[in-house]
């Protein structure tokens, strides 16, 4: 269970994060839904510990991330993961060294134990078939197209199957077809790693296909919050808007 209270976070003059209340249940899927600006990519940062608040509290499985630093902090979010928008590969790393970089540097997050070459080579290869990049082990950054991008940062997140997995506007910049390839690897990897998921997005036929549950971050703060059906009758004109943008459900394309 993530608990966050009266979360606050100003960057200058601009209040971003404005006692932002929010709670994710263990093992589902969450999807932050907003308009640019309003604090989505930063409310992850605040979670893995990359940010400190300003304000307000963060607890995780009864820890209050929100007020550790230095090692404690470390420990408390190493069994955490997060996607970045841009997909965050080392460019000087091939697809094979950056997707094993987390086990060569911290082994498995449970134990503790450092895994040999041999198995972490296992492990990097099972991680990229679950994405469909097998064969690309020695390609560089710079020769994967943005959705293969996408999926070798995914491989690189799931090898070490984290409790909890952060993805930050997963289909941003994709194609419709690349875009849906990518909701259907988070769902898979959901249902494999049965992990704890937030994700943040303005695409709205994402949130239907992914989540469990919608919220709606706007201004600052989760102004609803609710299983997708009841979401999508809500009265507001954002929610309105995104509804309109979908000529079909996307949960109809899910298999069962």
């Amino acid at each position: 269970m993530i608990k966050i209270r009266k979360l606050c976070k100003r960057y200058g003059n601009n209040q971003v994060l404005k006692n932002l209340d929010l709670e994710i249940k263990t093992g589902e899927t969450l999807v932050v839904l907003g308009q640019s600006g309003v604090g989505k990519s930063v409310l992850l940062k605040h979670i893995i510990g990359i940010t400190k608040p300003d304000s307000g509290t963060i607890d995780i499985d009864g820890v209050r991330i929100s007020d550790l630093s230095g090692p404690d902090l470390y420990k408390a979010v190493l069994n955490m993961g997060m996607l970045f928008q841009g997909a965050a590969l080392f460019d000087s790393m091939n697809v094979e060294e950056n997707t094993g970089f987390y086990l060569e540097q911290h082994g498995d997050p449970k134990t503790g134990k450092f895994y040999s070459a041999q198995e972490i080579k296992q492990k990097v290869t099972e991680a990229l078939e679950v994405v469909g990049l097998e064969g690309t082990e020695e390609k560089m950054p710079s020769e994967l197209s943005g959705g293969m991008k996408k999926r070798a940062a995914l491989a690189r997140l799931i090898v070490y199957r984290p409790a909890i997995l952060l993805y930050d506007e997963p289909t941003t910049g994709l194609d419709p077809i690349t875009a849906m390839h990518i909701n259907e690897l988070i769902v898979k990897i959901q249902k494999e790693l049965k992990a704890t998921s937030i994700v943040v997005t303005h695409d709205i036929a994402s949130a239907l296909y992914v989540g469990d549950r919608l919220a709606l971050n706007k201004e600052g703060k989760i102004a609803y919050i609710d299983e997708p059906d009841a979401f999508l009758k809500v009265k507001d004109p954002i929610i309105e808007f995104l509804c309109r943008t979908v000529t079909e459900d996307p949960r109809s394309f899910r298999e069962h």
